[in-house]
């Protein structure tokens, strides 16, 4: 799948003031890594027993009515919420549990600003929607699992029956997402521009560099 465009089954998530505490509780904040997350999204919903670092979902009891231990949503790649999704604490956890998982797009009709901006720096499409298209494609969801295509250089989420809507994202933000550029790779993008400037530098200023 090209980085142009997001495919996949559709995880309806019919909340609104989802945090990141419910997204990735503070016991799994412990790890040094920055991957390995995905055990442990929404732990409080997923599982019915308490879990630890290091725990698979093999050693939890699943909460079986839980959207994403059902069979046909365990794999979805977008996850359709509500409002103000992703506020409270700046854990950048969540997104990388979210991420880990194998999510690629997050749609709603707002998200924690925080959050948000951690969204495209880890290579997750957050999209804002009116609350009326977010209920359009709830509605949609009602009638059975569903599977949208995210066009990120139409900006476009397409569905059944024809629905096709149109979202707005900062060009240098899904410029990330479609070409896979981290921090650094942007950094290195002004590469020549750097080295122009350093050069200057140690030419007016030399005894920085003594």
């Amino acid at each position: 799948m090209s980085n142009s465009s997001i495919q996949g089954v559709v995880a309806p998530f019919d909340r609104d003031n989802i945090d990141t505490d419910q997204i990735i509780p503070t016991e799994y904040l412990k790890s040094i890594k920055k991957f390995g997350f995905e055990d442990y999204l929404f732990d409080g919903w997923r599982y019915l027993d308490q879990g630890r670092l290091g725990m698979t979902p093999s050693e939890r009891s699943l909460n079986t009515e839980f959207i994403l231990n059902q069979p046909i949503f365990n794999k979805s790649t977008i996850l359709l919420t509500r409002d103000n999704f992703g506020c409270g604490s700046s854990r950048e956890h969540a997104v990388w549990a979210l991420r880990d998982f194998g999510f690629r797009a997050v749609i709603g009709s707002s998200f924690g600003d925080i959050f948000y901006n951690n969204c495209f720096k880890n290579k997750i499409l957050p999209i804002k929607i009116s609350k009326e298209n977010i209920n359009r494609l709830f509605e949609l969801s009602t009638q059975g699992p569903q599977s949208f295509t995210i066009s990120l250089i139409e900006q476009e989420i397409k569905a059944d029956h024809d629905i096709s809507i149109s979202f707005e994202v900062d060009p240098n933000q899904i410029n990330r997402i479609i070409h896979n550029l981290d921090d650094i790779d942007i950094t290195l993008s002004n590469k020549e521009y750097i080295e122009s400037f350093e050069e200057n530098r140690r030419s007016e200023r030399p005894w920085i560099f003594e």
